[in-house]
């Protein structure tokens, strides 16, 4: 993994503010984690294929996501969103 400058945990949905503040802040070397309602982001927003995007698989099947919708994110699961989390320098939760 490249450096990861920030990672920039969101939980909205797309419909949400904070989502959109959210893409509007996002720098070359930014990921995003995708959790809860955000990972409804993926099917609404194309703002992702220019960040590496992760999302929460748990979040994905509950809300009935599939392979198809993750376009180039990845999908995770928590212990891998706690990796994440260490190897940024900070973290933003939105």
């Amino acid at each position: 993994m490249n450096r990861l400058h920030t990672l920039h945990i969101l939980n909205k949905t797309p419909d949400h503010p904070r989502f959109s503040e959210c893409l509007g802040t996002l720098g070359p070397d930014d990921a995003v984690a995708l959790t809860e309602n955000g990972v409804l982001g993926l099917v609404a927003s194309k703002a992702f294929s220019s960040v590496q995007t992760y999302a929460l698989e748990g979040d994905l099947n509950a809300r009935g996501l599939s392979d198809d919708n993750l376009g180039a994110a990845a999908p995770i699961d928590y212990s891998e969103l706690v990796n994440l989390t260490l190897q940024a320098e900070r973290v933003i939760s939105w």
